[in-house]
């Protein structure tokens, strides 16, 4: 008669990794051997400093509390619930236990011998390594080593390997450069370039380092034209300097810089400088060629667009674009790159439609230079998705004569612009914060006066205004505007060193939960009932711990949380390894939005802890650590202890 015990085991094991990454019959022989042991609540079930033990354990039911034992002190590191394993890390570095498990409650564990363990582990790879990253490493090194897709998409949900992501490929050079030395004169250039069959050629000097490059759009706009003669000298026509990079880039990396600086053509040298011998050339054709759908080709349709229907389209294929960088394992530091600049180009081309629609209907431009900056995740540049607005417009001061026109000329303009920003999916901000309001249209001189309130008078509201209004960012107008602000919010806080206290206690107010299985925070009313609001209890304790330790620092023209993380990560190297865990963490948080939100059509925000599988449990976990660790530095640092 079959013993029904092994069997019941193997069911339960199934269905948590690493054991799920068995073969079926392997599993049968492992449960076969698992111990059944029960443990009374606080029982001890191995002690900090105790030499290895002779098994590994998996919590059945119960759980059990993981503590940091000191001289003074036992500190809660972590707890374990039905399907965690634990006490592996001396299996693994062959080390002491370092930390002491104790039970919270009555318990039963499943005890698997290691050395039977061991052979499993050698046999099937996957199970050690599945274990040896989530841990025995901390968040930020196990980020480093894991595919960073993997740590959410079954292999169901990923694209198929056919499905080439050319953004992150190397280019190969397959055509050797078609250069001329200066003296060449445009019409013998422009016979070689029909002769190579090229749209461009490239000057170079006797040692063959680029001066200068001549393109078929000079052709057609200095010489077509009849601006410039045929005979004259290609170095009266060139553009120079060239815009060079090694021959080591990417396919994203030469769309980024065509983009940026707004060409069609880039040169390869030896080592991406002018200094070197040019090795090769590149067009928007060849990128054109590898590629259907890619950033660049998305951006210039967004610049040629002249109806908000077809930005909308655009903005659709955006997200398919996320979708397939998601799923193809691309870092969110390109990912957010890419979708920041989509982002930015379709609000400049509304602001455009808008000021066209202005002018066609007669109104005066008033004269006056204006900012229009970008707040919150935009403001961040991490908007992956389609969420609510955030905006605010500065326009230079104006004499008092002018300035009701000049407020109302603005006024009406935003209101057009965050129209049509609706119109392509950004929907209106519920809470208003957009620059068609009154409150957030303002002249340098007021904006300047409404943070001196904000600082000087940190009420509840005031601080709350400052977690969202400190992220600005210039998106298009006159920027001197917005450094002007940036100066005058460092200005304001040397004398105010206070505000950065309110701010920190501000930071404080959303903490982790402990773990993700008993004491998961939900929403315990309203639509989001029973949700988890992966925003507002994971990255924006995070995202308002950086924006703290950057102003504290000084630090301006950083937005984006994880390359706030990183500066700080250099100028404090102390916490380097907090920092750099917190940054990993805010990408694998800003990951798993993007993922939910593609899934649901949805921002990505709130979610049902249920529907988490264990691997997903396990790695959004692991986020949670740094954020406590953070808050309690903050804590340290601004004394928040002391504020009441």
């Amino acid at each position: 008669m079959e013993n029904i015990i092994p069997r019941r085991i193997y069911d339960f094991l199934k269905a948590y990794p690493p054991f799920s990454l068995l073969p079926d019959d392997l599993l049968l022989k492992v449960s076969q051997r698992v111990l059944v042991q029960y443990y009374q609540p606080r029982q001890e079930i191995f002690h900090q400093g105790d030499q290895p033990g002779t098994h590994i354990f998996i919590v059945r039911e119960g759980a059990v509390q993981l503590y940091r034992e000191t001289e003074s002190e036992a500190f809660l590191v972590e707890q374990c619930d039905e399907g965690d394993v634990f006490g592996i890390r001396p299996m693994l570095a062959e080390e002491t236990y370092a930390l002491t498990a104790r039970a919270a409650e009555e318990t039963l564990l499943y005890a698997i011998n290691i050395e039977g363990f061991r052979e499993v582990m050698e046999a099937h790879p996957q199970v050690a390594f599945y274990l040896a990253s989530n841990y025995a490493a901390g968040v930020g090194q196990k980020y480093k080593t894991a595919n960073p897709s993997q740590l959410f998409l079954d292999r169901s949900d990923r694209t198929t390997d056919n499905f080439a992501l050319m953004e992150v490929q190397s280019l190969e050079r397959s055509k050797l450069p078609v250069t001329c030395p200066p003296e060449t004169t445009i019409q013998e250039a422009a016979l070689i370039m029909s002769a190579e069959e090229v749209g461009s050629i490239i000057v170079v000097n006797p040692s063959g380092q680029p001066v200068g490059i001549m393109t078929d759009k000079d052709l057609r706009h200095k010489v077509a034209t009849g601006k410039m003669e045929l005979t004259a000298s290609i170095s009266d026509i060139m553009s120079s300097p060239v815009i060079t990079m090694p021959p080591t880039v990417t396919v994203a990396d030469v769309q980024m810089e065509m983009v940026k600086n707004r060409i069609n053509h880039i040169c390869l040298t030896e080592d991406g400088t002018t200094d070197s011998r040019v090795v090769g050339a590149l067009s928007e054709h060849d990128l054109m060629v590898m590629q259907g759908n890619n950033p660049a080709i998305l951006i210039r349709e967004i610049r040629r667009c002249k109806a908000v229907e077809a930005l909308r389209d655009i903005r659709d294929r955006a997200e398919q674009l996320l979708k397939k960088y998601i799923f193809q394992e691309v870092s969110i530091a390109f990912i957010s790159t890419v979708m920041t600049e989509i982002n930015d180009e379709i609000i400049v081309r509304c602001i455009e439609l808008a000021e066209a629609d202005l002018a066609s209907e007669g109104q005066q431009h008033p004269g006056a230079k204006y900012c229009w900056l970008a707040l919150g995740s935009e403001g961040r540049g991490e908007q992956l998705l389609r969420t609510d607005q955030d905006n605010a417009l500065v326009f230079e001061d104006v004499p008092e004569d002018a300035y009701e026109r000049t407020k109302n000329y603005y006024l009406d303009f935003a209101g057009r612009v965050t129209h049509l920003l609706n119109e392509v999916g950004f929907e209106y901000c519920p809470a208003d914060m957009m620059a068609s309001n009154p409150s957030w249209c303002l002249s340098l001189s007021e904006w300047k006066q409404q943070f001196s309130t904000w600082i000087h008078k940190p009420e509840p509201k005031a601080v709350m205004f400052c977690t969202i209004f400190f992220d600005f960012r210039p998106i298009h107008g006159d920027r001197s505007l917005s450094s002007a602000l940036t100066t005058h919010i460092f200005e304001a806080l040397d004398d105010q060193e206070i505000f950065l206290v309110y701010l920190g206690k501000n930071a404080l107010q959303n903490p982790p939960p402990l773990t993700f299985f008993r004491n998961f925070v939900v929403e315990s009313s309203g639509a989001h009932k029973d949700e988890f609001d992966i925003k507002a209890r994971a990255m924006m304790p995070l995202a308002d711990a950086a924006r703290l330790l950057v102003l504290h620092a000084r630090v301006g023209m950083i937005n984006n949380t994880f390359r706030r993380f990183e500066r700080l990560a250099e100028l404090e190297p102390q916490n380097r390894e907090l920092y750099e865990q917190a940054a990993d963490a805010y990408e694998i948080l800003m990951r798993y939005r993007a993922l939910q939100g593609l899934k649901k059509q949805n921002s990505g925000r709130y979610f049902n802890p249920s529907d988490l599988t264990k691997m997903e449990r396990i790695n959004l976990r692991n986020c949670f650590r740094p954020i406590k660790e953070l808050q309690s530095l903050l804590n340290t640092r601004f004394r928040l202890a002391l504020l009441s």
